[in-house]
């Protein structure tokens, strides 16, 4: 179709184009971490889980935000416990979703999975954090993140290790990385520590998925499981703080 015309000698202008708008949330697909974010996993791989809560924070909070503001606008009286609710499903089915994707890719795949679930599951705990009125962009989720699933005991530790992860982050965009270890040692380390990460613990989980047939009934039960398990820390975690972390005061 071409533009019509001018008229007297002067320029049409073009009609306007409807402006394309990002989706307010992610569409409901497995998402794995960005490629920046898994080259700075692979390069520096005994910070990947602080490197993975890092950069959630920083891409996934907002999205939790707008979640959280666009379904309390929606529904103002929904409790904050229904909006969780709703979160924690989509994300379990999620989680689900990529382990039988990944169940017949073999060990690159298992690796590659449990980097998807740990994203996954980041996204849930932002958006429960939402959902509870904590706000999901703010630094001390990356915190949350490691403590909840289990990669640091206490949020002191997490932190350091965080500040370690950043430094480290800093100094690789500066300097650059040196040399780097053998690639399979390298994604080894890896995949165990995003596998402890995501909840994935018993090493017969991670490498079972290689077993032809079991791997895809493995690969969608072990990552439900595990998020859901996630899901019940993070509820009683965000249900008992109010925004900025402050306890809720207990019921008489």
């Amino acid at each position: 179709m071409t533009d019509p015309a001018p008229a007297d000698g002067q320029p049409t202008t073009p009609a306007p184009q409807p402006a394309s708008q990002p989706p307010a949330v992610a569409p409901d697909a497995p998402e794995g971490p960005p490629a920046r974010l898994w080259d700075r996993m692979r390069e520096d791989p005994q910070y990947a889980p602080e490197h993975l809560a890092l950069e959630a924070v920083r891409r996934l909070g907002p999205e939790a935000a707008q979640w959280a503001a666009r379904a309390r606008a929606e529904r103002p009286d929904a409790p904050a416990d229904e909006l969780a609710d709703q979160a924690v499903r989509r994300f379990v089915n999620l989680a689900r979703l990529s382990g039988a994707v990944s169940g017949a890719a073999g060990l690159p795949g298992a690796v590659i999975d449990v980097g998807v679930l740990a994203w996954t599951q980041a996204r849930m705990v932002l958006h429960v954090a939402a959902a509870y009125g904590a706000d999901p962009k703010h630094p001390d989720r990356a915190t949350d993140l490691l403590v909840l699933q289990r990669v640091h005991k206490a949020a002191e530790t997490a932190r350091l290790a965080l500040g370690v992860a950043a430094g480290r982050e800093r100094a690789g965009a500066l300097f650059g990385t040196g040399g780097q270890p053998a690639l399979g040692r390298v994604m080894l380390r890896l995949s165990v520590r995003l596998a402890r990460m995501a909840g994935v613990r018993a090493a017969k989980r991670l490498f079972a998925k290689v077993v032809p047939g079991a791997a895809i009934i493995l690969g969608t039960w072990a990552n439900s499981s595990a998020t859901k398990d996630l899901a019940d820390r993070s509820r009683q975690l965000y249900r008992a703080t109010g925004p900025g972390g402050i306890p809720r005061p207990r019921r008489p």
